[in-house]
């Protein structure tokens, strides 16, 4: 069982549980895919669909710094025209629902001139 629980560590935080949820974590936060649930230290947070998505594709990515155009192009499936603004809201309300103090994010990172990523915790 431990050698599973580390095999799925090493898979960029993907794990399947026994009804093939697809489950993407980093420390304590936790992007159910399949439930459409966030948790974070035990407490579920609502997030909006599109807030959702993009904490989804940044967790099953973890550690990986992605621009905002690709945030775009990989959430909303078209080509990012204008997207720094919409990105950059939808981030801020992500930080504020995930994060204890948004100010100093524990999981949810930019990286200055380069875009953000969800911290490998």
């Amino acid at each position: 069982m431990l050698i599973q629980e580390l095999g799925d560590i090493q898979n960029f935080g993907t794990m399947e549980n026994e009804k093939n949820n697809k489950i993407y974590k980093s420390g304590e936060l936790v992007v159910d895919d399949d439930l459409k649930k966030v948790i974070v230290e035990g407490k579920e947070v609502k997030l909006t669909p599109t807030e959702f998505n993009i904490l989804k594709f940044l967790t099953k990515n973890k550690g990986i710094v992605y621009s905002i155009d690709k945030i775009y192009e990989n959430v909303w499936e078209d080509e990012a025209y204008g997207a720094d603004n919409i990105i950059a809201v939808h981030i801020r309300h992500i930080r504020e629902k995930i994060e204890i103090n948004p100010k100093e994010p524990k999981y949810l990172k930019v990286i200055w001139g380069i875009g953000y990523k969800i911290e490998n915790i």
